[in-house]
């Protein structure tokens, strides 16, 4: 049907003038509604498609795609108060590409999502502050620099707005500090390197994120959003939705174009509003602290809490250069040859190999009625196998990976494990098998294993020997009723055990276990102890953010809640028992420590969106902490409330809420003021004072200790639970020492090891006197 001029007027006030097809607006026409809102431009049978110029009646307009009815495409919004954005649109919302400015002259220039920032960007305040990195939710968030007006730069890891993770501070002067920042705060161990010290090179770090070691910011040709470029690759489908009538159509526009997810008028987001560092000059913070030093040759190894310094270390910056990393970047994915793989070099196949198997898997069992477990559900014949060519089968899909075959080993066991656990198939599926992938950290320990990280840290997965996997096996009908009958154990929470056989043969056997770490709480130490003295001590050279420390390296004493210590030592015995009845050995406690700030420093805790100069050990008087190691007083145990709390089950969480002595041995919650209100669960957010050990013996150091106690929230867990004794071992053992002790040797029989276990554990908590 031919199109013909025309105009029609509605009885609820509405009028149009232009091209018609039948009773419908189709081709170029106007369209005014009976508030004042008025469009002229394209239409498609009935419906806003094309190009036009949408103006409301308070003062709003826009120009630019529609598409059935909806700002759609590439356009430009002026709201009523003088902001203006140019760029992208999907359905009403601001998405993709966009340069906005807000009426007081703030600029973002970026990616959008869904009307908000996410992706990579740009912000330019009037004050003259500027952040370039990534964004998402409308937030600073994952790896960004920014710089302020007088010249300091921040270059590393945010979250919500917050400096958040590992990171390096410039100043103008000169003077750097790298380190780990939480929520705003300073939080975990640095180095602060004063103006004019040798110091390790920033282009590593500067290069992922286009600017230079001066601070000054190369936006790259596509981060400049240009409307006409946008245009051309954009693609504007003719319509989105069904016909309708022209007074529907008139309707419908009227109220969605007056709709409150149609912004057309909105303020700089507050949490935008980055103040800039402390005025005070940043170089007193190195120089002039340590009169005769070699200001030159001279840096400072702190450790901070929430923002407060309480450890620092005197150090040669030429010992220190050598020391320090770029934050942790996503690793760029390239083609990987197979023969690389078998040698170790890159497991990206592995990890995809993995997700895919565990997406069959899970998918798989899921929809099989849950029921009770059988003798022959452990036996040799519960495998399921399924073969993944490249190209897909009829059972499995085509991926990018190699070929390789899959087996899964007692599947209606480990499903029923995840039920007892509380894990949704749902979100364990999406926690591995996500678009966001796994994420491969170096192994702890001298096993060889390759660890591999789930994307939101809940899940680590770890390969097997042969001989583990044996254990495993063979100990897992009572590992499912110990863990069935002691819902609050500290033994390691299998999820699943599987085996990838690759084209040549090769086979690499994983288990999935939850991460203790997967915490609320930032983890500043974290242990390994088995209650031995031989090889259990970190050189200190090797000692980073994360490492994970051995029982010569714990300096302190952890002092709990009568209850709370019955309640953990009680586990203990009965994990121990089950442990020494498998004749398992060589496991151990790991133990996690979240440090609290001393309360009394509350006053002088830096602010969260402010650097504070005050970063040398001078801004606290070393008088003045002796006089504050009395016991602090800066966590909070009150009765349970569990509308209060996070009671979601974890990967690591276990059953009941614990009860204390110190309030009225009732279930309680631990109150962070300021930070949070936790469920304290056995291993789990567990309040303790950690008392620094005195050691008489060890020579004076460069290490100045600020307090002696602290307000700690502890993490625990029995790991490495796959070592069966061997007695033949045993026997090489004694033949190697003359002296059999069993604090030295590291291999003995099964009851000695549990009983020197738990007899370390009894020091590390001491009971109160």
């Amino acid at each position: 049907m031919d199109t013909r001029p025309g105009e029609r007027e509605f009885s609820n006030g509405d009028f149009y003038s232009g091209e018609l097809k039948g009773s419908l607006p189709h081709g170029k026409g106007k369209y005014e509604w009976s508030d004042g809102t008025i469009y002229q431009g394209d239409w498609y049978e009935g419906k806003i498609s094309g190009k036009g110029k949408l103006v409301w009646p308070s003062g709003a307009k826009y120009e630019g795609d529609f598409s059935g009815g909806y700002l759609h495409g590439i356009g430009t919004m002026t709201s009523p108060d003088g902001s203006v954005y140019s760029g992208a649109w999907r359905m009403n919302v601001r998405h993709g590409l966009g340069r906005k400015e807000y009426v007081n002259s703030d600029l973002y220039d970026g990616s959008w999502k869904e009307g908000l920032q996410e992706g990579h960007g740009s912000y330019s305040w009037t004050n003259g502050n500027r952040y370039i990195g990534n964004w998402k939710n409308g937030k600073m968030c994952g790896r960004g620099v920014m710089r302020w007006a007088n010249g300091d730069l921040f270059d590393g890891f945010w979250l919500n707005g917050f400096r958040h993770g590992s990171g390096v501070y410039k100043f103008v002067d000169g003077c750097l500090y790298y380190g780990a920042w939480s929520h705003g705060l300073k939080d975990g161990k640095g180095v602060f390197y004063p103006a004019g010290s040798k110091h390790p090179s920033l282009k590593k770090w500067c290069r992922s994120l286009q600017h230079d070691d001066t601070g000054k910011f190369v936006l790259s040709r596509s981060s400049s959003i240009n409307v006409e470029e946008l245009r051309s690759l954009s693609t504007v489908t003719p319509s989105l939705s069904v016909k309708t009538s022209v007074s529907g159509t008139s309707k419908t526009l009227s109220e969605r174009f007056r709709d409150e997810n149609l912004r057309t008028s909105e303020p700089p987001p507050s949490d935008f509003t980055c103040h800039g560092p402390s005025s005070k000059s940043a170089r007193s913070s190195g120089s002039g602290q340590r009169e005769g030093q070699d200001k030159n040759r001279v840096v400072y190894e702190r450790e901070y809490m929430q923002g407060v310094l309480i450890r620092e270390t005197i150090t040669s910056s030429v010992d220190r250069s050598h020391k320090i990393r770029p934050p942790n970047l996503p690793k760029q994915v390239r083609d990987r040859s197979f023969m690389t793989f078998l040698k170790g070099e890159h497991n990206y196949y592995l990890m995809l190999n993995l997700q895919l198997g565990i997406r069959y898997t899970v998918g798989k069992i899921t929809p099989v009625p849950r029921r009770e477990v059988r003798a022959s559900d452990f036996g040799k014949k519960a495998r399921t196998m399924m073969y993944f060519p490249r190209d897909g089968s009829n059972f499995t899909p085509p991926h990018k990976s190699i070929d390789f075959s899959w087996k899964d080993y007692c599947p209606m066991v480990f499903r029923n494990l995840r039920a007892m656990f509380k894990l949704d198939p749902a979100d364990y599926m999406m926690s591995i098998c996500g678009d966001d992938g796994l994420t491969e950290i170096c192994s702890p320990g001298k096993s060889g294993s390759i660890f591999y990280l789930s994307h939101d840290d809940r899940f680590v997965i770890k390969t097997l020997k042969k001989s583990e996997l044996e254990v495993l096996l063979k100990m897992l009908p009572k590992y499912y009723r110990h863990v069935g009958d002691h819902e609050n154990t500290l033994i390691t929470k299998f999820f699943g055990v599987h085996r990838i056989k690759l084209k040549l043969g090769k086979k690499v056997r994983f288990v999935v276990m939850g991460n203790m770490f997967c915490t609320e709480l930032k983890i500043h130490r974290r242990y390994d102890l088995k209650g031995s003295t031989q090889g259990r001590i970190t050189e200190k050279t090797k000692i980073q953010e994360k490492t994970t420390l051995k029982d010569l390296d714990l300096a302190y004493e952890f002092h709990m809640d009568k209850l709370l210590r019955e309640a953990l030592f009680k586990q203990i015995y009965l994990d121990c028992a089950f442990l020494e009845s498998l004749h398992i050995i060589d496991y151990s406690l790991l133990l996690g420590v979240h440090f609290r700030a001393p309360e009394q420093l509350n006053d002088i805790l830096e602010h969260p969106n402010e650097m504070s100069d005050q970063d040398s050990v001078s801004s606290v008087d070393v008088g003045m902490a002796q006089e504050l190691s009395i016991p602090p007083k800066g966590l909070l145990l009150v009765t349970h409330e569990p509308n209060s709390v996070n009671t979601a089950p974890g990967p690591h969480i276990r059953g009941s809420t614990l009860r204390a002595f110190s309030v009225g041995e009732k279930e309680v919650d631990l109150i962070l003021p300021g930070t949070a209100r936790l469920r304290v669960q056995l291993g789990v957010n567990m309040p303790a004072q950690a008392h620094h050990k005195l050691d008489e013996d060890k020579e004076e150091s460069a290490t100045i200790e600020l307090f002696e106690v602290y307000d700690v929230v502890v993490y625990m867990g029995i790991i490495d639970i796959l070592q069966e004794y061997n007695a033949k071992k045993k026997v090489e053992h004694k033949c190697k020492s003359l002296r059999y002790d069993p604090m030295t040797i590291s291999v003995t029989e099964p009851k000695v090891y549990s009983k020197r276990f738990v007899d370390f554990l009894h020091k590390v908590f001491p009971e109160e006197t």
